[in-house]
């Protein structure tokens, strides 16, 4: 079982910045694929960037590439995402996620592991 709790979001302005935290416990996710989605208000939950465990790589949706950033901080058994540039659209719940396997996953469908979601709004 891998627990996951997300903090870091908040209120900010157009072309802000943010980091999201998400703090994984119960087992390390050095062998886990990460994920972080988000849900707008009305809209269905959607892919915003993965990493793939073992150095295999990122990947990122169109709408947050050059602005996101996904990254690990194995000592603190901790995924990040870095959020610059912030658009009134990327207003959502951001939620993290953690899959066993070695591939990027993009479908969160594939995920087992989730966590509760941070609110992120940015203000135009």
């Amino acid at each position: 079982q891998v627990q996951l709790v997300e903090s870091g979001g908040g209120l900010v302005q157009d072309g802000g910045s943010l980091r999201l935290s998400c703090a994984a416990s119960g087992r390390t996710i050095s062998t886990y694929t990460m994920g972080w989605f988000r849900q707008a208000p009305g809209k269905e939950r959607e892919f915003v960037a993965a990493n793939a465990w073992g150095g295999r790589g990122t990947y990122y949706a169109d709408s947050v590439k050059g602005r996101f950033t996904i990254s690990r901080d194995a000592t603190k058994n901790t995924v990040l995402l870095q959020m610059n540039s912030l658009k009134p659209e990327d207003t959502a719940v951001y939620y993290c996620a953690a899959e066993s396997g070695q591939k990027i996953i993009t479908s969160g469908y594939e995920y087992e592991y989730w966590g509760q979601g941070t609110r992120v709004t940015v203000s135009s």
